[in-house]
Order: structure tokens, then sequence, then C-alpha cells
């Protein structure tokens, strides 16, 4: 490795280059291995070490693919409510197109400019190409399967149908030509193919028509192409948006395409329409931004964005009934291999079954779930709001989302600050918030009422760059000090400072979170906040947002890991204390819990951890490289994967550490782009109540008889969901739930 580090340089708004600002650690120096990116100095190790083997590892591709396999296996359960199946079936279709977006073109790219080399599993690219097609269209077969055999049919049993124009009856079909007239006719755009028409360009995601048209003067056909209406809902409810909310009445939905395609002879007057065939392409759509050469940050992103929908197919989509002839000048216009074509039977984009996925019936629901205020906030039960700053004062406060209330806990915390007249200054990053954010807004407030505020907004946040910019837009208008963060770095830390002046001097309050300040998805994302008053953490905070706003290129954390710098280091460190206490014959252990677990020189500390007999758990939502359970490599590591109702997205990591456990939550997968590409932030908690409430929270992840899925050594997922006599296993998050209510009540007495 280079032993000379390579400072990082930034942009700003007004395009003059700046010079190196992001600082140090207490954990040993980065070293830098390549231009702008500040890497660590655990950088990924992809040689084996002492008795490690080289096929140590699972491809990253497939294990994504076997995740969203675990995904279709709840739309496939009886058991499940059954409204909550069909947005099961509707997450797993979204999953797959980002997949093909990000991954497969990413590979795709990589291949075609020869900058591909074999993954970490020893496969080659073309061989993980292969094995991904493969997989994928046996899963997309499955997917279309399951929703046509299982779904259907038990939609219908409940009255909820989704119809085929034949099966309308008059009136239906009459209602139904009178909405396309008015609402779908005028935006339409038929466009032909022909000489004096080259074929078009096809948007990525769109769902179009392919259709065939006579010429009954010259007896000609011709090809033309309509794009369905991605403004327009998905499926359109026949019988009104109330009609599927009351059990026993009947709800009827139509696909949009089959009401166009009925009406194409409106679009072609004069034509005879001989056939029409629903396809969909699947494009490149990540987003590369040289950030070094941009004059504007926020200007080249937009002009990338304009770009990402010229990026190269990577999919084809068609119905398993297309003509072979249609579907061969498919392939051959937009240029697809053979192999990228997907055959399914109709409707395609099965991602608009969300439209009957949120119909109001309770009985096929989850039943509702009414977050609570954090005991801590609120110890007495009242409807006055809770004093956020006076509860930090008395105590940490570790949240876990969606069973404690953000609204009434982070949300508050932040609109509280911004009315408060003692309030000097508030600091916030923002990756990902939702249109009508309520923490935007009290930044926005705080600005107005003359406070400093700085904004951190992560322009750059995958599919949600264009939202963004208009924030960031908004909060520079209101007068909010507004930064993009770091070239060459995302920033991915989930961070809020509160200046507060009191009695005795100016205090900070903090939040440091594992998920993003986006109320919306608070409701349904499983994740970890701390709330802190701690003079320590307030300390590291300042630093670290100084490094990000300004130049503080010395900077040393007392309680963060901060990356690209010392999370990786940091952690395997933490790891190696448990291979030493465990070789010392001190209790050792460790727990993991994240989102992905990918990046091989942590994988790597793991599995000398296992030699030395250090008892392993991992924790893992979506892709898992790690192979557990392989004789003399993993034999004391188990892998286990919680999917359900909420969507697991905290990120923590446990250490027995001889018995005074060590815990922290934070921002960071275990992923390179977490460590190595990113800005993450891990806090370790210090209140000893909340290490073991989170330590027993990874214990009741692990536990036998907690349903999960378990991972072997193979790469292979399998479900464990019910006790040898049939009993349902604990669904954790149902546990949960329970939990809070059980709290409440104890604190109504």
């Amino acid at each position: 490795m280079n032993p000379d580090p390579v400072g990082m340089t930034r942009t700003d708004v007004k395009g003059a280059t700046l010079p190196p600002r992001f600082g140090s650690s207490e954990v040993p120096a980065a070293r830098a291995t390549q231009d702008r990116i500040d890497i660590p100095e655990f950088a990924p190790s992809l040689e084996p070490e002492g008795d490690i083997t080289p096929d140590r590892f699972l491809d990253r591709e497939l294990s994504w693919l076997a995740f969203n396999s675990r995904v279709l296996e709840l739309a496939e359960d009886p058991d499940l409510f059954l409204l909550e199946r069909v947005n099961f079936l509707s997450i797993f279709a979204s999953n797959l197109d980002e997949f093909f977006m990000v991954r497969v073109a990413g590979l795709k790219r990589r291949i075609a400019t020869g900058l591909a080399v074999p993954s970490p599993a020893g496969l080659s690219p073309i061989e993980v190409l292969e094995q991904i097609g493969e997989a994928a269209h046996k899963l997309q077969e499955r997917h279309a399967r399951v929703f046509a055999e299982q779904i259907r049919p038990a939609l219908a049993y409940e009255h909820i149908h989704l119809m085929r124009w034949d099966e309308l009856d008059d009136e239906a079909q009459q209602r139904l030509s009178i909405m396309f007239g008015e609402k779908v006719f005028p935006i339409l755009t038929p466009l032909a193919v022909d000489p004096a028409h080259p074929f078009p360009y096809i948007s990525g995601l769109s769902l179009n028509l392919a259709v065939i048209v006579r010429n009954p003067v010259s007896d000609k056909e011709l090809f033309a192409r309509v794009k369905v209406p991605d403004q327009l809902p998905r499926l359109v409810s026949i019988d009104g948006p109330r009609a599927g909310a009351v059990p026993g009445r009947v709800a009827r939905f139509i696909a949009l395409e089959e009401v166009i395609a009925v009406h194409l002879d409106k679009l072609f007057p004069g034509m005879e329409v001989m056939e029409h065939h629903s396809f969909r392409v699947t494009r490149n759509e990540d987003v590369e931004v040289e950030e070094d050469d941009a004059e504007n940050l926020l200007q080249a992103l937009e002009k990338e964005l304009l770009r990402r929908r010229f990026g190269p197919p990577v999919r084809l989509e068609v119905t398993t009934d297309i003509n072979p002839n249609i579907r061969a000048l498919l392939v051959r216009e937009l240029g697809v291999e053979e192999s990228e074509v997907y055959s399914v039977p109709a409707p395609l984009d099965l991602r608009g079954l969300s439209v009957i996925g949120g119909i109001d019936r309770a009985d096929l629901h989850y039943p509702k779930h009414v977050p609570h205020t954090s005991r801590y906030l609120n110890e007495s039960e009242t409807s006055k709001a809770a004093n956020v700053f006076a509860a930090m004062r008395r105590r940490d406060i570790l949240l876990h989302h969606p069973y404690d209330s953000f609204s009434t806990s982070v949300q508050a915390f932040l609109e509280q600050a911004a009315a408060d007249p003692k309030v000097q200054a508030i600091k916030q990053t923002l990756y990902r918030t939702s249109g009508d954010s309520p923490i935007v807004d009290a930044l926005i407030d705080a600005a107005e009422a003359g406070k400093q505020v700085l904004a951190l907004v992560e322009i750059k946040a995958r599919f949600d760059e264009q939202a963004n910019i208009s924030w960031a837009r908004k909060l520079e208008q209101a007068g909010v000090h507004v930064v993009y963060g770091i070239v060459g770095l995302k920033t991915h830390c989930k961070l809020s400072l509160v200046v507060r002046q009191e009695v005795d001097g100016l205090r900070r309050y903090c939040h440091i979170g594992t998920g993003n300040y986006h109320p919306r998805t608070a409701r349904y994302y499983e994740d970890l906040g701390l709330l802190t008053s701690n003079e320590q953490v307030g300390e590291d905070l300042s630093k670290l947002f100084n490094q990000l706003s300004g130049y503080a290129p010395k900077s040393t954390f007392k309680r963060l890991l901060v990356a690209p710098r010392s999370v990786r280091s940091g952690l395997i460190d933490r790891i190696e204390t448990e291979i030493r206490n465990a070789r010392a014959g001190i209790a050792a252990k460790v727990q993991i819990k994240v989102n992905s677990m990918v990046d091989e020189a942590t994988i790597d500390a793991l599995y000398r951890a296992s030699q030395a007999g250090v008892k392993v758990d991992v924790i893992v939502r979506g892709i898992c490289s790690l192979r557990p359970g392989v004789p003399g490599l993993s034999e004391n590591i188990t892998v286990r994967s919680v999917l359900g109702r909420f969507l697991e997205h905290s990120r923590v990591f446990a250490f027995a550490n001889a018995n005074d456990p060590v815990v922290y939550i934070g921002s960071a997968d275990m992923m390179h782009r977490n460590l190595d590409r990113r800005v993450e932030a891990l806090v370790q908690l210090s209140n000893r109540e909340d290490t073991a409430e989170v330590m027993d929270l990874l214990r009741r992840y692990m536990d036998p008889g907690t349903a999960s899925w378990h991972l072997d050594n193979e790469g292979h997922w399998t479900r464990f969901h019910q006790a040898e006599d049939g009993t349902p296993l604990l669904d954790i998050q149902s546990w949960l739930l329970a939990s809070r209510s059980r709290q409440r009540a104890v604190a109504r007495r």
C-alpha cells in the first residue's frame, strides 16, 4: 500500500477547489490507495490468512437474489394476512428492478470496459452474470406463478378481483371508456416505426404496448409503440376507491394497459389494429458524477439525472403470448441478448399490486400498530408533550423504532429545538427524507428564528437524488447553511446536534441513529437511535460536523467510530480483543446485526475469531458473503435472517469484552461502500441498562425459538417458522409490539 496518504479535495457550490479536510481518529492513521477517497488501513483482504481457505466467501450478487427469494417466501406463506402477501409480491418486484438497474448494470458495464475482476467467491464476471441470469429467470417465473396460482384465487375468494375487459358487464365497460376518453387518451402518444420514424427510445421501467396495425388501403402491416402513462394508477379501480374496504363487498380492478388496448382504434383511426403485446425494459439507472471535475455538484447531478433515462438496457420483459416476430424486433432494436429476455404471463410489472395491497381491509392486514412514546420521555401517562431536553438531561434515551414513536422523540427533539429561544445552533445530516418532511420544516423554522442551522444534505442518495436537490434548494432559500459533504464520499451517517444555552453554560444535545430522518419510513423501518446530552458524544459530533463542513484534519473521537477512517479498523480491533480473551480462557462473544455482510476484511476477522473459539452470531437482513459452519473455518459462526412486517434496518455491534459488554449502534453496514466510500458513524452505548437491553434483543433474534431463516455453509437459506409439532415460532416483531404495550400498561398503573 502507498505509505503516503492522499488528501481529499472537495468542490464548493461556487466551484472553487478547497484543500483536504477529513480528519483522523484514535485508531491507526488511514492509508490511501486511490485518488480522492481516503481508504482505511484495514482494506479488504483478498488473500487467505493462515488456515483460511480461498473459497471462503459466498457471491454477493447471488446472495442478494437469495434475499429476494426470502421476500417471495413471505408472499407464498398462507398463514400471513392476504394483503400483506400482496405487498410482499410488490416489494419483490421493486427489489428486483433495482437489482437489475444497479447491480446487473454495473457488472455489465465493468465487463464491457474490461474492469471486471473475479468475485471474492472465485467466480469470473461472466460466470456471475450467467448465474444471475439463471437464478433471476427462475425467481421471476416463480413470482408470476405465485400471483397466478395462489394470490389471485385468494383475492377472488375475498371478493377482490383483477379483471379482464371481456369479463366486465356493459355498465363497467362504459364507465371505463368514459374514463379513458377523459383521463387517458389526451396524454397518450402513439409512435410509429417506419422509414420516416426510427424505433423510439424506450425509457427504463416504462410499461409499453407493441402494436401491429394494418393499412386497409395498402394492406401493409406496421409497428407502433404506445407507452402506458406512469403518472396514472397502474391498476384502475372499477367500483370506486372505497369498494374493497368493506368485507363481502366486491372490489374490481383492471390493468391500465388493458383499458388502453381495447381503445387502440381511437389512437389509430383509419387503421386496423391486428394485435398488441405488453413489454417492459430495465436500463442502467445508476448515477455517476465526476465530482472533482464538477463546477457545481448540484448542477452536475441534475444533468446526470437527465442522462439516467438513456442508460443501456439490461432486461427486456415480455408476456408469454407475444408474437415471436415482435419479440425478435424488440430484441434487435433494443440491443439485448436472448438471455436478457424474461417471458412471464401477463400482467407485467407487479409493482402495481401495491394498489390492491393498500385496500383498507383490516381483516386482511396486520393489526394496526400505534407507536408509543418512549417511557424515558414520558415517565407517566399524559397527553402533554414530553420535554425532550429535560428527559435527555436525566439519562441517555435508547429508541427502538417503530415500536417507539419517531414523531414524539426524534421529530419532537428537532421541533422543540427550533422553537426554543435558548437553542443557539442546530446541525443535521439528511440522507433521505419525505416530501412533506417535518424535519426539514423544523430546520427552516429554526433558521427563520435566527438560529445557526447547518444541514448536510446528501444529494447523491440513490433514487432520491431529485427530491434531495429540491430540499437542498428550499433549505438554502430559508437561510439554512447547506453543504453537500466530501468529494468521493457519500454522507450516510445519521446525526443531529443541538447547542443550547443553559444556566451553567452551553450544553450539546445529540441524536445518533441507524435510520434516516424520514417520518414515514420510521413507521415501518426497524431502527435504533440514541438521544443523549453526554459531553463526550457532543464533543465528538461537533468535531465530525466540523470535518464535514469546514476544516478539521486532526480530529480524534472518544465515543464514535467514523468511516472511512475507523469503523472497519475499530470493529476489527474489538474482534481481535475477543480472540485474545478466548485464548486466555475468558468468556468471548461477538454479535453483529446488519443489513449486509460483505466486507472481506471483517469476515476474515470473524473467521479468525471462530477458529479461536469465539462464538459469533450474525443477524443479516440481506446479503451475506460469510460462509458459516465450515469445519476448521467458521464452525462457531451462526447466521440468521429475520424478515417480516417491518424492514429490519438497525446496525448493532456487540462484544462480550471480558464480561464488561461493549455495544455500538450506527449507520454502517459491512460493505466496501460503507466502510471506504461513505461517512458513517457508530456510537458506543454508555448506559449499562441500554447495553443489556440491546444484547438481550440480539439474543432473542438468535434464539432457536424465534422464527428466522438459517444460512448453511453452501449459501442456502432455510426458513424455520414452526416447531416440530406445527406450533408457530416466536415472531420477534410481534413480540416487541406486545412488549411495548406491556410497558405502556405498567406506566398507566
